[in-house]
């Protein structure tokens, strides 16, 4: 089983989980995670199962919280992640990571289909899985689009190009939570650094 629940990603001079958003949140270390912090106070929280109920809202209380951008991905079994970035302006992007799996997971199963065992190695679902992969593969473009603003608005990414940040969005890792990673990495934001190193 792979982790589903929800990244969040954000900037505090604080420690992140501390933002009002969270209260009453389950803060055991079964719930959450704290990863690697980022230079200049940015942090990743992880939580995991079902507890944060509305993503979005999630996003918008804790961008006016820190006055900073921030975004969320949810994340289902490791497999694909749906992200949504929001800037103090309102600026809202969103963006799917981990295309292959998501095409074959979220591929339009027909009415008909009984078994799904024996539907997914006939050409039909072939079919579904390439239409549903174009799908998803003609938002990339804008997606990245939005995902460079977003950070060039935060002082980041000034010399990234949208090519390479959707050459991020159409890869794939066995581990989304590794390509969410990756797209922060992409997107100018300082690499995450192993605190125990700064003592």
């Amino acid at each position: 089983m792979g982790f589903s629940g929800e990244l969040v990603f954000g900037r505090s001079g604080h420690p992140l989980l501390s933002a009002s958003v969270f209260d009453g949140i389950d803060q055991s270390k079964d719930t959450v995670h704290v990863s690697w912090p980022r230079v200049g106070g940015w942090q990743t929280l992880q939580f995991g199962g079902d507890v944060i109920k509305k993503p979005e809202a999630t996003l918008r209380a804790l961008v006016e919280w820190t006055g900073a951008l921030a975004c969320v991905a949810s994340v289902y079994d490791s497999d694909v992640a749906m992200v949504m970035g929001l800037g103090p302006e309102g600026e809202l992007w969103e963006a799917c990571l981990n295309l292959e799996k998501a095409a074959g997971l979220w591929a339009e199963v027909p009415d008909d289909v009984d078994d799904m065992s024996e539907w997914i190695s006939t050409p039909a679902f072939a079919e579904a899985v390439d239409r549903k992969r174009a799908e998803l593969d003609a938002h990339v473009s804008g997606d990245a689009q939005g995902a460079l603003d977003w950070a060039r608005s935060a002082g980041f990414a000034h010399s990234v190009t949208v090519a390479s940040v959707q050459e991020v969005l159409r890869s794939g890792e066995v581990f989304v939570e590794e390509l969410f990673d990756a797209l922060l990495d992409r997107l100018g934001f300082p690499e995450a650094v192993d605190p125990e190193s700064q003592r």
